[in-house]
């Protein structure tokens, strides 16, 4: 029997309670999306922003970490839920105190792992312990899903997320990261092609 029998975590188990935690909720969806599923858009997302940064705009960012912090982002909702945009930017003190929340969160998660995976798990987990680009880009990543998304729900008539596509594309310029740009004149505009657009073997040009 091995040192480690007697360990029991319920670490995993929990956080993959994710995947029936329903995002964008008070809208009416067409196209359903569990925080599980987004985590691993942002995560793809955001290795490609390092990725970009790195080739294209001679940065030096680790998109590997990028890639593991962003799967981890949104874990905490687990505990807290996913809270829609607009209430939890209504006001500066919802916003503060919902981050205090979650950054508990966050914590008490980490502290189901057994102490010896702990500082590992922390340092991808605990939005304190990200470096400052490493969180500017997994935000820039999150809020490239979302429009992602609202695009989506707009492609098929739903008008509910007309004004959330309008305060999102807002919020991405806002962020003035080239990266950022590059993605979405590369490759969003695919996302609006059909499967069959997508396998057509007509030639394309790439930057």
């Amino acid at each position: 029997m091995t040192a480690t029998a007697d360990i029991k975590s319920h670490f995993f188990a929990y956080i993959s309670k994710i995947r029936w935690i329903i995002r964008w909720g008070l809208k009416r969806n067409a196209i359903p999306e569990n925080v599980m599923e987004h985590s691993w858009e942002v995560a793809t997302i955001a290795h490609a922003l390092g990725i970009i940064r790195n080739r294209i705009f001679n940065g030096h960012v680790d998109a590997n970490a990028l890639a593991a912090a962003s799967l981890y982002h949104d874990c905490s909702e687990v505990i807290t839920g996913d809270m829609p945009s607009p209430i939890k930017y209504h006001s500066s003190a919802i916003q503060t105190a919902y981050k205090a929340i979650e950054h508990e969160a966050e914590s008490e998660l980490v502290s189901l792992l057994p102490k010896a995976l702990q500082a590992d798990f922390a340092a991808v987990m605990l939005e304190s312990q990200l470096p400052t680009e490493h969180k500017k880009l997994i935000k820039a990543a999150d809020t490239l899903s979302a429009y992602l998304k609202c695009q989506a729900e707009l492609a098929t008539g739903n008008q509910e997320f007309r004004k959330a596509a309008e305060d999102i594309q807002g919020r991405l310029a806002s962020y003035q990261l080239p990266e950022v740009e590059y993605f979405l004149q590369v490759f969003a505009p695919s996302y609006k092609l059909t499967l069959d657009e997508l396998l057509s073997p007509k030639p394309h040009s790439v930057p």
